[in-house]
């Protein structure tokens, strides 16, 4: 099927507008009526669902409890972590007036909430025993964004953040690379088919405020690297500017460690651009809204599709009739193309008279005449595989695209097309000043063995070096 050519900006020729095409004509967003704002429509919104389901279920796993925090920030509380609000006051949206009246103290529309939960951390934590304190909300944020781009960075967008206070920097370390590696990775590898690289941010790449931050990043189609998710250490700096503390099983006074990690819509834009390709999206089927689509070819083949659709409900894939047969059917074929649908069952009369039907499998263009009798064991299976083959063509296109270098000019040569990994011995704070110019950053540091650095300055580190978006 090559309809979806005529309506779509190619990869090869120009990827952002390709980007663009694809989030209009697979219906999952719109530029809201504010500059940088974001409309999700309901195709859309169903693969934040399913990603927000799976995401729900780690944390939860991890013994963090959901709660509910204000969008509006007195903005006092942010002044109060001075590397924090310097960090983010370019991106700030402050409330003046409400009410019809200025009000005695602006208000700020959230950005994230390290500064307001810390009010309540502070609150509600009294001795050992109250800790670790382990929170997570779902909520939305905003940060004025100048060059927004849908799913990727909008002005408001939708997440999840973690906040947690815990007794010793040890196990404050110890749950933050857990969320990174339990939650985020295994969502973005097992749920996404995205294969990411967990490292280390450098000291000018970390959330303001934090002592580290630990980051996943995924290689996007045009070989850029793309955050997905981070969990940071905060040290005790939101605990002594918010004065979280407790006693200890000793009597002592102490501060508490926190930690913050967030995971957003950013990720259905990294859906799009690690498995799109020229003819849309291709979703996995872990995260596909619609599994199966059956599509009746004729009007006598309504009733069956409707029978086929009934047993693959039964064994738990999530189908849709598409019984349109007054349109084009080329056209339909070609719109659930675009969606990214993983399997489409074509039903007509000739198929029916066959007791067959036809198997369309999106990510491999692959077309199968199947038995009725062997339809929903088939179609089970095949969603099976292409989750499985999504991720293993992803993991080696971006190792194909991966290239040790040695020097700061060789990676920017490799950064114009993949990634580049260097020693971070040779790049260093003025490497990165470097590299900046062209456009390029140190996404993240590894050790050799690939696990995560506990310092910046560690011996012997590797940096993966690309563009980003």
């Amino acid at each position: 099927m090559t309809g979806s050519r005529s309506v779509l900006a190619s990869q090869a020729s120009d990827y952002p507008r390709w980007f663009q095409d694809v989030i209009a004509k697979a219906e999952l967003a719109e530029n809201g009526p504010i500059r940088g704002t974001m409309v999700v429509r309901p195709y859309g919104y169903g693969i934040w669902e399913l990603l927000q389901e799976a995401m729900n279920r780690r944390i939860k796993a991890t013994g963090a409890a959901n709660a509910y925090f204000p969008l509006l920030i007195p903005e006092s509380y942010l002044q109060r972590e001075a590397e924090h609000v310097e960090g983010f006051s370019p991106e700030l949206a402050v409330v003046t007036h409400a009410g019809g009246k200025q009000l005695e103290e602006p208000a700020v529309i959230r950005p994230t909430s390290e500064t307001v939960i810390g009010e309540y951390l502070a609150k509600w934590i009294q001795s050992y025993r109250d800790l670790p304190l382990l929170l997570n909300q779902w909520a939305n944020v905003v940060r004025w964004e100048l060059r927004p781009r849908l799913f990727l960075r909008t002005t408001e967008f939708l997440w999840q953040e973690g906040h947690t206070a815990h007794a010793s920097a040890e196990d404050a370390r110890a749950y933050a690379t857990r969320i990174l590696y339990d939650v985020y990775r295994d969502v973005m590898v097992g749920v996404l088919a995205i294969p990411v690289v967990a490292g280390r941010k450098t000291r000018r790449e970390r959330f303001a405020g934090a002592v580290n931050t630990m980051t996943l990043e995924a290689m996007t189609g045009d070989g850029k690297a793309l955050q997905m998710g981070t969990s940071h250490e905060l040290g005790q700096n939101f605990a002594r500017a918010f004065d979280i503390g407790y006693l200890s099983r000793e009597g002592r006074r102490e501060l508490a460690w926190t930690t913050s990690w967030g995971s957003s819509t950013r990720m259905v834009g990294g859906l799009i651009m690690v498995h799109g390709d020229d003819n849309g999206l291709r979703v996995p089927p872990a995260v596909a809204p619609v599994q199966v689509v059956v599509l009746a070819v004729k009007d006598e083949a309504i009733t069956a599709a409707q029978t086929i659709a009934d047993d693959l409900t039964a064994a738990g894939v999530r189908v849709t009739v598409d019984a349109r047969a007054d349109q084009p059917f080329g056209r339909r074929a070609v719109n659930w193309e675009l969606k990214g649908v993983p399997i489409r069952v074509e039903v007509g009369p000739r198929d029916l008279s066959a007791g067959a039907a036809t198997v369309v499998r999106r990510l491999r263009s692959e077309r199968s005449t199947v038995a009725l009798t062997e339809l929903t064991s088939t179609v089970v299976a095949a969603l099976d595989a292409d989750q499985a083959h999504l991720l293993a063509e992803a993991t080696a296109r971006q190792a194909a695209r991966i290239t040790p270098v040695t020097t700061i000019d060789e990676a920017v040569e490799a950064a114009a097309t993949g990634w580049a990994t260097i020693p971070y011995d040779t790049v260093g704070e003025e490497g990165e000043d470097r590299l900046a110019e062209s456009g390029i950053t140190v996404r993240c540091l590894q050790r050799s063995d690939g696990t995560l650095p506990v310092e910046d300055n560690e011996p012997g580190l590797t940096a993966y070096v690309a563009r980003s978006y």
